[in-house]
């Protein structure tokens, strides 16, 4: 049987991430220390772990099928590659960072500045979209060093907790793109491997959904029962349970995990008891 070929980052956040997504959706992975690839014990696929920048060419010349790989080094190298699934995680910027000291007014202030940063095509991209016109200076390690040795007057790095702009002086001005882990695939991929990746996808949109909800069991007299089902819709709408005690029912329903402390004052005021939520693991609709 055809395996699905799959490359992931060989180390780093983006790394453990992408494994622990993989393990969420049941596949068993044998890989020792320092192998470069390995294949699922229950699932036909097979993973090369690749450095995160090779990816995009791997992809481009069908050496895998499927990549989960940072969307920002698609939009930097991986012209042409298709997204299939944003993952959720792993989430950054790629941003344009001055010095702390410089009093930026706006993009304007780049015209003819010289700009340090590991994603020239990006860069470029951003640049020709604003009618501004810099200097590149493509630097591949750190970044952030670049104005305070006179290399550079600004920068375009990727920023998370903006730590280390902080360390470095920088503040951030501009959010040229917002990035997070995405399943990528090849234009190469054969109809057959095109099955797996649709049943990876199934898995991963099955526990992509489980992550943003919650199961939410409550408790509620009858007369507020309308009240709090208009506030509970559910996949469909909440399943009624009758209780022991006279008049009461039991609600169970499933909400959003971004709208959840709105949810519970709501259900409160409208009298509902004995709120328990619980994570869901896998949600398949």
């Amino acid at each position: 049987m055809s395996k699905l070929k799959i490359a992931v980052q060989k180390s780093g956040r983006l790394h453990d991430d992408s494994m622990k997504i993989l393990n969420d959706v049941g596949i068993s992975i044998d890989n020792g220390k320092d192998q470069l690839k390995a294949s699922a014990r229950n699932f036909p696929l097979e993973i090369f772990y690749l450095r995160n920048g090779d990816i995009p060419q791997y992809l481009k010349d069908g050496v895998v099928d499927a990549a989960i790989i940072g969307e920002n080094i698609l939009v930097e190298k991986g012209n042409g590659i298709s997204i299939i699934e944003k993952l959720g995680f792993s989430t950054c910027k790629v941003s344009v960072a001055v010095p702390k000291s410089v009093k930026y007014k706006g993009m304007q202030d780049l015209q003819g500045k010289r700009i340090a940063t590991s994603y020239p095509n990006t860069v470029s991209q951003f640049l020709q979209d604003n009618n501004i016109e810099a200097n590149i200076h493509i630097i591949n390690g750190s970044v952030e060093i670049a104005p305070n040795i006179g290399l550079a007057d600004a920068i375009v790095d990727i920023v998370s907790s903006g730590s280390t702009l902080f360390k470095n002086g920088l503040k951030e001005v501009e959010v040229l793109l917002k990035s997070e882990a995405v399943l990528a695939v090849s234009n190469e991929i054969s109809n057959e491997n095109k099955l797996v990746l649709n049943k990876l996808q199934f898995r991963l949109q099955s526990v992509l959904k489980g992550r943003q909800s919650k199961y939410i069991l409550l408790n509620a007299p009858n007369d507020k029962l309308e009240k709090i089902i208009n506030i509970l819709p559910g996949m469909n709408s909440p399943t009624i349970l009758p209780l022991a005690k006279e008049g009461w029912s039991s609600l169970h329903s499933v909400i959003n995990k971004n709208e959840f402390w709105e949810v519970i004052d709501e259900l409160k005021i409208h009298g509902a008891e004995g709120i328990l939520v619980c994570p869901i693991e896998n949600m398949v609709v």
